[in-house]
């Protein structure tokens, strides 16, 4: 077993739902005790080392520890196609992202790709994501296998699409039902692992491949115990939704090119929803379907402002993703300050967010949207330690004003408003050290390096001085 001393930073609760401070949970000098990657106890630090006098303690006392960070739309392929800027949607698709996507045909490349991909994941302390995966099965399979070892909480699936894409791209309904069986087969609930059904959106995917989508959403026989997920894209960009419209004469709306297959479910997340009409609104609530907000891809792209209030007002659950490659990086916590600015933009129709419904947006959202509230997404006890410690290097505009932060929504509210990959000094996935910040003389590693024995007192969040126990 190991103890964490730091000042400890969650939202068990939903702050859409009820007043932000109740949602919020904060030991200032608090302490996290872990016993095979899970959390076996919590509360103030005085407490709980008096129970457990001689499990040894790594201090974390410096900047905050927060549950590991929730990406729920984000492209394995587009790690190597960030930055196009200057092009609406579609344009962007055929001359940034679809070209690079092409290249993962050849399986050393996509294994290259998918260990920068995890790893620039762990790097922004991410410790969940669901994420959209490649054109082919054999690059999957090698996803999945980097994913496996990594020992994040992984949920993707092969991309599938028959029209309107590069032909290398495309599919037929008969391949894609027999590659996504057998990745299903082979890898959904494995260790961290499970699978969701990934039509590219309906724009490039017929009638015939959506069925084919609602036959991999039903279990196979003698097969998984835990349904598998599913996500695409939806009302991201008028130009996309008008094209969607032409393609499905029959169909009321964007959502019911899914819908009208039974693909708008307890386990379906749609990412973007910038243009979502009420009708659509209503009908995810009902199904308890989720909406991915990426607001650096949405105004990267143009798409538009996301509408939040509405969805919170209709009760559609909403999470962050980062969407790289349009998206312009994997730090999530970017994503809660790009979303906190377009609600402001929107006036009278916007959402005002405080910075507990940032972290809940960044964190325990996106467990709920995957499924996984009951193993992560909050540090409460029974949980995995899923957990980025953020901590600034000296010097830093963050550790500037972290040092005069007046308590930890103030301390929240610089982190989203200042940090970035470079603050995360350690992330941790059901216990297991997966990223440390290389800096021999920075706060996290002289934190780290204190006395196992009580001694000085923790400092508040602000400090940015060695702390020994």
């Amino acid at each position: 077993m190991t103890l964490y001393r730091a000042t400890v930073v969650d939202t068990p609760a939903n702050p859409f739902t009820e007043e932000p401070a109740a949602a919020l949970r904060v030991e200032q000098d608090g302490a996290v005790l872990v016993r095979d990657g899970v959390i076996a106890a919590r509360g103030p630090y005085a407490e709980v080392r008096a129970s457990y006098p001689d499990e040894p303690v790594e201090h974390l006392t410096e900047g905050l520890l927060l549950p590991g960070f929730v990406d729920t739309h984000v492209h394995y392929p587009q790690v190597r196609a960030m930055g196009g800027l200057g092009r609406p949607l579609l344009d962007w698709l055929h001359q940034y992202a679809l070209p690079e996507e092409a290249r993962l045909a050849e399986v050393s490349y996509a294994d290259a790709v998918a260990v920068q991909f995890l790893d620039h994941l762990a790097r922004a302390g991410t410790t969940s994501a669901l994420v959209f995966g490649a054109h082919f099965a054999p690059a999957m399979d090698t996803f999945f296998t980097r994913a496996e070892a990594s020992g994040l909480n992984i949920t993707a699936g092969l991309v599938l699409g028959d029209r309107l894409l590069r032909d290398e791209l495309h599919t037929t309904p008969e391949r894609a039902l027999a590659e996504s069986h057998e990745l299903i087969r082979r890898w959904h609930g494995r260790g961290r692992l499970q699978y969701a059904v990934t039509p590219r959106f309906s724009l490039s995917s017929t009638d015939a491949l959506l069925e084919v989508c609602t036959e991999l959403m039903r279990p196979i026989a003698g097969g998984e115990a835990v349904p598998v997920r599913f996500t695409s894209h939806i009302n991201e960009n008028t130009a996309e939704v008008a094209a969607v419209a032409a393609l499905f004469p029959g169909a009321r709306d964007y959502l019911d090119s899914y819908d009208r297959h039974g693909l708008v479910t307890d386990r379906s997340v749609f990412a973007h929803n910038v243009h979502a009409s009420d009708l659509e609104l209503t009908r995810m609530a009902e199904a308890g379907a989720w909406a991915a907000h990426c607001p650096t891809s949405n105004s990267a792209l143009g798409s538009g402002l996301f509408p939040l209030r509405r969805h919170v007002e209709h009760g559609v659950g909403v999470a962050l993703g980062s969407d790289v490659g349009a998206g312009t990086g994997m730090f999530v916590g970017k994503e809660g300050l790009q979303a906190y600015f377009m609600q402001q933009l929107l006036g009278a129709a916007g959402l005002p967010l405080t910075p507990v419904h940032l972290l809940y947006l960044a964190t325990s959202a996106g467990a709920h949207a995957l499924g996984r509230q009951e193993r992560t997404g909050d540090l409460s006890v029974g949980k995995d330690f899923d957990a980025v410690w953020l901590c600034p290097p000296p010097g830093s505009e963050l550790a500037t004003n972290l040092a005069v932060a007046d308590d930890a929504v103030d301390a929240l509210a610089r982190v989203f408003a200042l940090g970035g990959p470079a603050d995360v000094a350690q992330v941790y996935a059901a216990g297991r050290p997966l990223h440390t910040r290389r800096a021999s003389d920075d706060a996290a590693t002289r934190a780290r390096s204190g006395r196992s024995e009580s001694g000085d007192s923790h400092r508040p969040t602000a400090s940015h001085e060695p702390t020994q126990d």
